[in-house]
């Protein structure tokens, strides 16, 4: 038996994750306790996602409800596979600046504690298993933020000739810059994962994602930039811009292409590596790009409301590099770019997301 073992399995990227390895012939073991629906509300459960992902797998799945901050319980579930465990997926995390404020304790406990109690889980029962890790841009911080842009039209650029202007490499410090709680937090676990790696000799890769999205989004106001766009124009929300004139830059990557690149590395894994991942100049969009988007695609014109007032260490312009990924693994193709993406998102959700009463 080969095990691919994935936590935060009813999420985004843990769905496709669990999906993806399940076709390659994989058993998967799911580790999901819909922590989503605490952090945001009923609205962000991801408890549908369980259901489904059951009945479409049937016995290739087995899932757990188990809290990865529980040792006891996710040693059990470790030792029962042990070195039949061939490769380990981490997406589970509590993923917005905005909650880890609220609750610093639950934010470091679940980002920070629970993959060390992953990683060390690892070590003991399945050591030869690569250890896979949804980091984050968000461990470099506001440094972003220091880079010369240009205002356009309708977004932020980075200056023509800049070192950067293709895509932010992982060259970038991550010191001496303001991180927010939630930051914080994710760098620990980053830094664990690569100490895992060299100090261990343990096969480990942190892909330090920008903003990861797709239809299997359970989107929300704190968390899910793209779906959410989606979401509000669906529905008739009101969509809350906070600061930097709706011209903010974010890259967007599609749940496939990230979990092709999971495959990649599963297959040629490396000690202790760190990957951007995102959209690229692929794929990538400002807040009023997508809205003109979003309206071009549902005839639904945004209700958008300004707010002057950034979120606290939120990215003016974020566009990463997947330079160094695509050297290592050159077979790697990016498929989706925004308006797929935002297509798709539209197709999946049309007979969800409806105006409200």
């Amino acid at each position: 038996m080969s095990v691919a073992l994935v936590t935060g399995s009813a999420g985004l990227i843990g769905s496709e994750a669990v999906r993806h390895f399940a076709s390659l012939g994989l058993d998967v073991v799911g580790i999901d306790n819909d922590m989503r629906a605490r952090f945001f509300g009923a609205e962000a459960s991801t408890a549908w996602n369980v259901v489904r992902l059951t009945s479409d797998l049937g016995e290739s799945y087995t899932h757990h409800d188990v809290d990865i901050r529980d040792r006891d319980t996710l040693a059990s579930i470790f030792k029962r596979y042990g070195k039949d465990i061939s490769v380990v997926i981490h997406t589970a995390a509590q993923p917005s600046h905005d909650w880890a404020v609220r609750d610093p304790f639950t934010d470091f406990d679940v980002n920070a504690g629970g993959t060390l109690n992953l990683l060390q889980n690892v070590r003991e029962h399945c050591i030869e298993a690569p250890f896979i890790h949804c980091s984050t841009n968000k461990v470099y911080g506001d440094r972003p933020n220091s880079l010369p842009y240009d205002e356009l039209e309708t977004r932020w650029e980075i200056q023509s000739g800049h070192a950067y202007e293709n895509g932010i490499k992982e060259d970038m410090s991550i010191d001496a810059c303001l991180h927010s709680v939630f930051g914080a937090s994710k760098v620990a676990a980053d830094v664990m994962v690569q100490e895992y790696g060299r100090y261990f000799d343990m096969k480990t890769a942190c892909f330090r994602g920008g903003t990861l999205t797709g239809p299997a989004h359970s989107a929300t106001e704190l968390h899910g930039f793209l779906g959410y766009v989606m979401r509000c124009n669906m529905e008739r929300r009101t969509y809350k811009i906070f600061g930097y004139k709706g011209k903010m830059v974010r890259d967007a990557i599609h749940s496939h292409d990230v979990v092709a690149a999971f495959e990649a590395f599963f297959r040629n894994p490396r000690s202790a590596a760190v990957y951007n991942l995102g959209g690229g100049r692929h794929s990538n969009t400002s807040h009023l790009e997508v809205f003109k988007l979003a309206e071009q695609i549902t005839g639904n014109e945004m209700v958008t409301e300004y707010h002057e007032a950034n979120r606290v260490g939120d990215h003016i312009w974020w566009i990463g590099s997947n330079e160094r990924f695509q050297l290592d693994y050159p077979e790697w193709k990016q498929v989706y770019d925004v308006p797929m993406i935002c297509q798709e998102i539209y197709e999946a959700n049309v007979g969800k997301w409806t105006p409200a009463a």
